[in-house]
Formats: structure tokens, sequence, C-alpha cells
């Protein structure tokens, strides 16, 4: 039986400053931003490349804002993400060398903590 991950919560605080900041900073592409009922609201956001969304809205999830933690990305080269987050005005770490790939840090305005990981060659 084959299991995808395909969405994951992400918790804010505030919506428009979060979306912004992965639309506009990070680069995903904002797929949905569905106003359910009161106290619902659905936005769904997706790195560019990627099978599995992030979802930020009202209601949504019962995580305190910024409690998200160790949600992994892979990209291609880390340097040159790295340098694209620091463009678009997002703190990044130094990239982290080690035998299992090249990993940059960042986390969003609320403080939910991302890691991009370069894998290493494969023999």
């Amino acid at each position: 039986m084959d299991m995808k991950i395909e969405l994951i919560a992400v918790p804010v605080a505030d919506v428009e400053r979060a979306k912004a900041f992965y639309v506009d900073q990070v680069g995903f592409h904002a797929d949905h931003d569905f106003p359910v009922s009161d106290g619902l609201r659905f936005v769904q956001l997706t790195p560019p490349g990627s099978a599995c969304s992030i979802v930020i809205g009202e209601g949504i999830t019962d995580m305190a804002p910024g409690s998200q933690t160790g949600i992994q990305m892979v990209v291609a080269d880390a340097d040159a993400a790295r340098a694209q987050l620091l463009e678009n005005g997002v703190e990044a770490s130094e990239v982290d060398e080690q035998p299992w790939g090249r990993f940059v840090m960042f986390e969003d305005p609320d403080g939910n903590r991302w890691a991009l990981q370069q894998l290493p060659p494969r023999d």
C-alpha cells in the first residue's frame, strides 16, 4: 500500500503575514485560500516541485503558533537556496556540512523551523 504525505499543518498567529512570507519570500505557490466558515480559513501553499503542501489558516490546528519544527525540504543546491532566501529577506543559517547532506535552516515569522537539505552524491 502506497502512503504519501500531502499536507502538513503549520501553526501561525497572523495568516496574512505568514502567507506573504511563504509566497513572497520563500517562493511557495499559493494554491488555495478559502474562508470555509466563521473561524475556519484554509490556505494551502506548496513549495515549487513538491507533491506535499502546507496548510495555514484559522481553525486549522490546535498547535501553538511557532511550534512546528523539523519540516525538511530537499533542494538541489544548498548554497543557491540559502542565497535566494537571503535575497528575499529571510534569515538563514550558514550551510551546515554533514556526511548525510548539506543543510540550511530558517524560521518563519512565528518561529516554525525549517531545514533545507542538499543530498550527498550517491554512488
